[in-house]
């Protein structure tokens, strides 16, 4: 990968200890982490494999890559491991027929991608409205806010932030951009504010907090590509292999939830009929019948772990 990061990428990987257990690695497996990031989960999958073992770590980021693959290299002593640029659903590309023995993805947005005010991901920092994974894709948050009609804003407000206020936010935009493009966070963020009422303002987290998940999802199309990749990362897994997956808030969990329930028991056929003649037949079985969450220590240590919970799949031929 060419180049540094702008600003040092840290990554607390998060429920660690439990999605390791979960992936249950072997020396001379093939493993694949879907949302490299700094590499702080691919760093101990390394460290656990032999000289047989290969590690693929993949990222829409740049410079999440970068910074993982300095990380992956001081740990890479047996082991060896394969970066590549891209979004998780080209799994199947990316594995050029190789069948992982585990894959991990880790959802949501990354503490660097908050921390870095010119990656516009956060309300914390006045910067251009951005919010692109991928620095390379066309789509910005500032194309959303500006290009989209108002009853598509109030739309993507309601389903990807659960956002009770949404047509109120959404009518604030486009009155506000109706006298000058809405261009920064900090904007976005006060035309939130002064569109909810007044209790609004006084409950817990920022008012504009679902109204910039809600617009971060939309320009990553990540509700999207996790639908596609969970089908795809199922059906290539290993006999035994396992697909873990951590998510952070209720619209992915649901996703990933639904999707492990369908693999293990794909039968279409009407509950009445004594026996199955859609010819589906099971892919394997959930490992985690409720999500796995964080203990205390895990919660004190790591603040994103609070809202995180893990799932995992076993592939069954």
């Amino acid at each position: 990968m060419d180049g540094m990061p702008s600003a040092v990428f840290s990554h607390t990987p998060v429920l660690l200890r439990e999605c390791l257990e979960l992936l249950d690695v072997k020396p001379d497996g093939f493993y694949v982490d879907g949302t490299l990031g700094g590499g702080g989960h691919a760093s101990e999958v390394l460290a656990r494999l032999g000289r047989g073992g290969t590690l693929l770590g993949i990222d829409r980021d740049n410079e999440a890559l970068a910074a993982a693959e300095v990380r992956l290299a001081g740990v890479a002593t047996e082991g060896r491991f394969e970066l590549r640029h891209g979004n998780f659903s080209r799994i199947a590309e990316f594995c050029e027929g190789r069948k992982p023995d585990g894959i991990l993805l880790d959802l949501g947005v990354s503490s660097h991608q908050l921390d870095v005010p010119e990656r516009g991901f956060s309300y914390r920092f006045d910067a251009p409205l951005d919010m692109r994974m991928d620095r390379e894709a066309a789509l910005t948050a500032y194309d959303v806010v500006n290009g989209y009609s108002e009853a598509r804003l109030a739309g993507i407000l309601r389903e990807y932030g659960e956002e009770r206020y949404a047509n109120r936010i959404a009518s604030g935009i486009t009155r506000a951009r109706a006298q000058a493009p809405v261009r920064t966070t900090l904007e976005l963020a006060e035309i939130v504010r002064s569109s909810v009422p007044a209790k609004y303002l006084s409950g817990e987290g920022h008012p504009a907090k679902r109204t910039f998940q809600a617009s971060r999802i939309e320009v990553n199309d990540e509700l999207g590509e996790l639908r596609r990749t969970l089908d795809t990362a199922i059906e290539i897994l290993n006999d035994a292999g396992r697909l873990v997956v951590i998510t952070f808030h209720s619209l992915e969990d649901r996703i990933v939830k639904n999707k492990f329930r369908e693999a293990q028991n794909p039968c279409t056929c009407p509950p009445d009929f004594p026996v199955c003649v859609c010819g589906k037949t099971p892919l394997g079985r959930t490992v985690t019948p409720h999500p796995v969450t964080g203990n205390e220590s895990e919660l004190e240590a790591n603040n994103r772990a609070h809202s995180a919970k893990v799932r995992a799949f076993e592939r069954r031929y």
